[in-house]
Protein backbone atom coordinates (compact mmCIF):
# COMPACT_ATOMS: atom_id res chain seq x y z
CA UNK A 1 0.00 0.00 0.00
CA UNK A 2 2.59 2.63 1.10
CA UNK A 3 3.98 1.92 -2.63
CA UNK A 4 0.53 2.70 -4.16
CA UNK A 5 0.38 5.92 -2.14
CA UNK A 6 4.17 6.62 -3.55
CA UNK A 7 3.32 5.84 -6.80
CA UNK A 8 -0.16 8.56 -6.67
CA UNK A 9 2.06 10.97 -5.20
CA UNK A 10 4.92 10.89 -8.08
CA UNK A 11 1.47 10.82 -10.75
CA UNK A 12 0.30 13.83 -8.66
CA UNK A 13 3.85 15.46 -8.90
CA UNK A 14 3.86 14.43 -12.70
CA UNK A 15 0.56 16.22 -13.22
CA UNK A 16 0.71 19.21 -11.08
CA UNK A 17 3.97 19.93 -13.00
CA UNK A 18 2.34 19.73 -16.57
CA UNK A 19 1.24 23.31 -17.98
CA UNK A 20 -2.20 24.46 -17.21
CA UNK A 21 -2.56 22.59 -13.93
CA UNK A 22 -0.79 25.27 -11.53
CA UNK A 23 -3.54 27.59 -12.31
CA UNK A 24 -6.28 25.23 -11.37
CA UNK A 25 -5.89 24.38 -8.05
CA UNK A 26 -8.73 24.28 -5.82
CA UNK A 27 -9.31 24.34 -1.92
CA UNK A 28 -10.29 21.19 -0.08
CA UNK A 29 -12.44 23.24 2.71
CA UNK A 30 -12.43 27.22 3.25
CA UNK A 31 -9.05 26.75 5.25
CA UNK A 32 -6.70 23.93 3.93
CA UNK A 33 -5.48 23.88 0.05
CA UNK A 34 -3.11 20.73 0.79
CA UNK A 35 -2.62 18.35 3.19
CA UNK A 36 0.81 16.72 3.70
CA UNK A 37 0.74 13.34 4.39
CA UNK A 38 3.84 11.76 6.15
CA UNK A 39 4.62 8.21 4.34
CA UNK A 40 7.94 5.70 4.15
CA UNK A 41 9.16 7.61 1.32
CA UNK A 42 8.54 10.82 2.76
CA UNK A 43 6.33 14.11 2.33
CA UNK A 44 3.00 13.62 -0.34
CA UNK A 45 1.36 16.60 -0.77
CA UNK A 46 -2.40 16.39 -1.36
CA UNK A 47 -4.26 18.79 -3.43
CA UNK A 48 -7.14 19.55 -5.21
CA UNK A 49 -7.10 20.32 -9.33
CA UNK A 50 -9.65 21.25 -11.89
CA UNK A 51 -10.59 18.72 -14.02
CA UNK A 52 -13.70 17.89 -16.37
CA UNK A 53 -15.45 15.40 -14.27
CA UNK A 54 -16.22 18.36 -11.95
CA UNK A 55 -19.72 20.08 -12.47
CA UNK A 56 -18.53 23.26 -10.16
CA UNK A 57 -14.82 24.34 -8.12
CA UNK A 58 -16.96 24.98 -4.55
CA UNK A 59 -15.25 23.38 -1.84
CA UNK A 60 -15.47 19.93 -0.45
CA UNK A 61 -19.13 19.45 1.99
CA UNK A 62 -18.84 16.85 5.37
CA UNK A 63 -20.85 14.09 4.71
CA UNK A 64 -23.70 15.08 7.55
CA UNK A 65 -23.93 19.10 7.17
CA UNK A 66 -26.47 18.72 10.04
CA UNK A 67 -26.52 16.73 12.90
CA UNK A 68 -29.18 14.39 12.46
CA UNK A 69 -29.13 13.82 8.68
CA UNK A 70 -28.53 11.02 6.99
CA UNK A 71 -25.90 10.56 4.43
CA UNK A 72 -26.82 8.52 1.72
CA UNK A 73 -25.87 7.61 -1.91
CA UNK A 74 -27.72 6.53 -5.63
CA UNK A 75 -29.32 3.47 -4.57
CA UNK A 76 -30.95 4.98 -1.99
CA UNK A 77 -31.81 7.88 -3.95
CA UNK A 78 -33.33 5.66 -6.42
CA UNK A 79 -35.46 3.96 -3.37
CA UNK A 80 -36.74 7.66 -2.59
CA UNK A 81 -37.82 7.77 -6.27
CA UNK A 82 -40.33 5.18 -5.90
CA UNK A 83 -41.43 6.16 -2.42
CA UNK A 84 -44.72 8.14 -1.95
CA UNK A 85 -43.31 9.26 1.79
CA UNK A 86 -40.29 10.76 0.53
CA UNK A 87 -39.44 13.64 -2.21
CA UNK A 88 -35.96 13.67 -4.02
CA UNK A 89 -35.14 17.55 -3.93
CA UNK A 90 -33.47 19.49 -6.38
CA UNK A 91 -31.92 22.44 -4.65
CA UNK A 92 -29.80 24.22 -7.18
CA UNK A 93 -30.94 27.00 -9.05
CA UNK A 94 -33.07 27.05 -12.44
CA UNK A 95 -29.85 27.68 -14.55
CA UNK A 96 -28.57 24.45 -13.12
CA UNK A 97 -31.89 21.92 -12.86
CA UNK A 98 -32.60 23.09 -16.91
CA UNK A 99 -29.15 21.75 -17.88
CA UNK A 100 -29.45 18.06 -16.10
CA UNK A 101 -31.78 16.58 -13.35
CA UNK A 102 -32.54 13.63 -11.45
CA UNK A 103 -35.67 12.38 -13.42
CA UNK A 104 -38.59 12.63 -10.83
CA UNK A 105 -36.69 15.18 -8.49
CA UNK A 106 -38.90 18.30 -8.00
CA UNK A 107 -37.21 21.95 -7.54
CA UNK A 108 -36.98 23.72 -4.85
CA UNK A 109 -34.26 26.08 -4.72
CA UNK A 110 -31.62 26.23 -1.73
CA UNK A 111 -32.83 30.03 -1.53
CA UNK A 112 -36.47 28.86 -1.26
CA UNK A 113 -36.55 25.98 0.52
CA UNK A 114 -37.74 27.80 3.89
CA UNK A 115 -40.49 29.45 2.29
CA UNK A 116 -41.99 26.43 0.94
CA UNK A 117 -41.94 23.63 3.37
CA UNK A 118 -45.18 22.83 2.83
CA UNK A 119 -44.51 21.26 -0.13
CA UNK A 120 -42.61 19.07 1.97
CA UNK A 121 -45.74 18.26 4.08
CA UNK A 122 -45.15 20.97 6.56
CA UNK A 123 -47.91 23.35 8.10
CA UNK A 124 -47.81 27.13 8.69
CA UNK A 125 -45.50 29.92 6.84
CA UNK A 126 -42.09 30.79 7.34
CA UNK A 127 -40.95 31.39 11.00
CA UNK A 128 -43.67 29.34 12.51
CA UNK A 129 -43.47 26.03 10.74
CA UNK A 130 -45.34 22.71 11.87
CA UNK A 131 -43.81 19.85 10.59
CA UNK A 132 -45.32 17.01 12.25
CA UNK A 133 -46.29 15.18 8.97
CA UNK A 134 -43.28 16.05 6.72
CA UNK A 135 -41.86 13.73 4.47
CA UNK A 136 -38.53 12.21 4.08
CA UNK A 137 -36.51 14.82 1.96
CA UNK A 138 -33.58 13.63 -0.44
CA UNK A 139 -31.69 16.93 -0.92
CA UNK A 140 -29.64 17.08 -3.33
CA UNK A 141 -27.46 19.97 -5.60
CA UNK A 142 -24.43 19.23 -8.31
CA UNK A 143 -22.08 17.23 -5.97
CA UNK A 144 -19.14 17.10 -3.39
CA UNK A 145 -18.23 20.69 -3.63
CA UNK A 146 -21.63 22.37 -3.96
CA UNK A 147 -22.86 24.40 -0.92
CA UNK A 148 -26.43 24.99 -1.97
CA UNK A 149 -27.92 21.52 -0.37
CA UNK A 150 -26.17 22.30 2.58
CA UNK A 151 -27.46 25.65 2.81
CA UNK A 152 -30.59 24.58 2.24
CA UNK A 153 -30.51 21.50 5.03
CA UNK A 154 -29.40 24.20 7.30
CA UNK A 155 -32.12 26.39 6.42
CA UNK A 156 -35.11 23.75 6.47
CA UNK A 157 -33.63 22.58 10.24
CA UNK A 158 -33.24 26.02 11.47
CA UNK A 159 -37.35 26.46 10.28
CA UNK A 160 -38.01 23.61 12.30
CA UNK A 161 -37.83 20.36 9.43
CA UNK A 162 -36.17 17.83 11.99
CA UNK A 163 -33.27 16.88 10.83
CA UNK A 164 -33.74 12.50 10.89
CA UNK A 165 -36.35 13.35 8.06
CA UNK A 166 -33.18 14.70 5.81
CA UNK A 167 -31.26 12.58 3.62
CA UNK A 168 -28.18 14.17 1.89
CA UNK A 169 -27.04 12.88 -1.71
CA UNK A 170 -23.62 14.94 -0.97
CA UNK A 171 -22.47 13.12 -4.61
CA UNK A 172 -25.84 15.40 -6.37
CA UNK A 173 -25.47 15.55 -9.81
CA UNK A 174 -21.69 15.03 -10.30
CA UNK A 175 -21.64 11.46 -9.25
CA UNK A 176 -25.11 10.96 -10.66
CA UNK A 177 -23.65 11.73 -14.31
CA UNK A 178 -20.10 10.21 -13.67
CA UNK A 179 -21.70 6.88 -12.71
CA UNK A 180 -24.17 7.32 -15.62
CA UNK A 181 -27.18 7.15 -14.71
CA UNK A 182 -30.32 8.59 -16.46
CA UNK A 183 -31.12 12.15 -16.27
CA UNK A 184 -33.70 14.71 -17.43
CA UNK A 185 -32.77 17.90 -19.53
CA UNK A 186 -34.67 21.03 -19.73
CA UNK A 187 -37.13 20.57 -16.52
CA UNK A 188 -38.39 23.46 -15.04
Amino acid sequence: MKRSVVLAGAALLALLSTPGYAADGLQISPKVTSVTIETDEGPVEITRQKNDMQLIGGVLQPMVPVAGVHPVGELEVLEALQDDGAAVVDMRTMEWRVKSTIPGSIHIPYTEVAMRLDELGCSGAQGAWDCAKAIKVFAFCNGPACAQSPMAIAAMVREGFPADKIYYYRGGMQDWQVLGLTTAEDMF
